[in-house]
């Protein structure tokens, strides 16, 4: 979005200086190797860099005017707008380029699913809009990430965008939301993710159910305890969606209405003011947790406008995102299903029971630990472990918590000879080496802190 001059130094309370040759409108970037002729470079402040280290980099490359908070980066005979703190500029300008955005919005938070079903939503999307959706890449969802997704986007190129919401601290949705003002909020669920950050439950559900602070329409899982309490709580009636093995279950209640729900692995079940009808559908999607992503994806898409009619086609041809579920195959080696791009005890079980419905001599699993979970990290782990007790036929565990893992497999009757305590990437790597088989499948699950890849790159060695 290019923003106008005058409305950006409003918007940032900035200072223009040698403003003369100042572009007219801004297409703000934050990033050297892209920078593009006549852009605007702003100093950003990161954990591992400072921008203003590069303002005369970004000039030599074409930047036409820097945003600073030091004067003195400042290089000669080019137009600056000095700021109190260029981090905060650049949520002012996104701010603006949401306001000059004509298109609709769409924001997905939660506390497992939320980059699956972005994805997933994404693709749907298309059904309708083309090449017109801009979603944010990867798992870009701060206050930076929201910021560069709104600042991408253009009413000549786009005519949706889908937001995804984060959060690491208590309130974090709700800054989030007050920059990009969704029509549309979707919640995948509130779990136990980040307890030790939040400080609580309340505190966490609080910090998710902001996104429906400003307005956004709610789509909202009929199998969440807390989104079901507090739907109360929303000015207009939510749209609901839901993922069950099969029929009846209590997310199937006449209660919530309107509802998209996956009935098993082929029935999409469609509710609306009571008229509830049936399709059939073909996802290849693994796991109920990631056919409940699919209900919401679906919900999304309908809330946007999309037909059920247009939407149904695109199912069989979904992807999920890199590292969720990825199925990967070693030559004249075992299975690997690679999930490990992050974890919490929810996304765990739910990889666990999908991960049960592989076919093989051996369903072995490696499971590292799982982080900020607080004072709960304990008792999580032995409820993951014990899960894992009736789904693998060995687990492997690492991690600073791999005792509680396996404490909970073995009181859950997993047998002793069954569990491998492991130190490393490495160890794991040289035992499934020596021990799995070409007719096993392997699980890898684990906070991405552990970096399970370094299996699958040992094991491709």
């Amino acid at each position: 979005m290019r923003l106008p001059l005058d409305r950006a130094v409003a918007a940032s309370n900035g200072t223009l200086v040698d403003g003369d040759t100042a572009p007219d409108t801004l297409r703000i970037s934050t990033d050297t190797r892209s920078i593009e002729p006549g852009d605007t470079f702003v100093a950003l402040h990161g954990e591992r860099f400072d921008g203003h280290d590069f303002a005369a980099q970004a000039v030599a490359r074409g930047a036409k005017l820097l945003v600073l908070d030091h004067p003195s980066a400042r290089v000669a005979g080019v137009p600056a707008m000095l700021v109190d703190r260029t981090n905060d500029a650049y949520l002012e300008f996104a701010r603006l380029a949401r306001e000059l955005f004509d298109g609709l919005v769409v924001a997905v938070t939660g506390s497992t699913g939320k980059t699956t079903t972005k994805t997933l939503l994404a693709q749907l999307c298309q059904a309708q809009f083309g090449d017109r959706v801009l979603a944010a890449p990867g798992n870009e969802n701060n206050e930076i990430g929201v910021s560069r997704l709104l600042l991408n986007a253009s009413n000549e190129a786009h005519d949706v965008v889908i937001a995804e919401m984060g959060a690491r601290g208590y309130g974090d949705v709700a800054i989030l939301v007050d920059i990009a003002r969704p029509h549309v909020g979707i919640l995948t669920n509130i779990g136990e993710a980040h307890v030790e950050i939040m400080g609580s439950r309340e505190r966490l559900a609080e910090t998710k159910w902001a996104l429906f602070s400003k307005g956004a329409s709610a789509v909202l899982n009929a199998g969440d305890e807390v989104s079901i309490a507090r739907a109360a709580m929303l000015t207009q009636q939510p749209r609901w969606f839901a993922a069950v093995a099969s029929e009846p279950a209590p997310e199937l209640s006449s209660l919530f209405d309107p509802l998209t729900a996956l009935v098993g692995e082929r029935c999409l079940l469609a509710r609306d003011r009571g008229v509830a009808c049936e399709y059939e559908i073909h996802s290849h999607l693994p796991g109920l947790h990631n056919r409940a992503n699919l209900a919401a994806a679906i919900a999304g898409a309908l809330q946007l406008g999309v037909s059920l009619e247009r939407l149904i086609p695109e199912i069989p041809a979904l992807q999920l995102p890199q590292g969720r579920y990825d199925r990967i195959a070693v030559e004249g080696g075992p299975r690997l299903i690679y999930d490990a791009y992050n974890a919490n005890a929810s996304g765990m079980i739910a990889a666990l029971d999908a991960f049960a419905g592989e076919t093989a001599s051996r369903r072995i699993a490696v499971l590292a630990s799982m982080a900020e979970l607080g004072d709960e990290s304990q008792s999580l782990h032995e409820r993951v472990g014990a899960h894992a007790a009736s789904r693998v036929d060995v687990l492997l565990v690492s991690g600073d918590f791999a005792a509680a893992l396996a404490r909970g497999a073995r009181r859950a009757g997993l047998d002793a000879s069954q569990i491998i305590p492991v130190r490393d990437n490495s160890h794991a790597a040289a035992w499934l080496r020596e021990h799995a088989t070409v007719d096993d499948v392997i699980l890898l699950k684990g906070s991405r802190k552990y970096k399970l890849e370094e299996i699958v790159e040992e094991l491709y060695a």
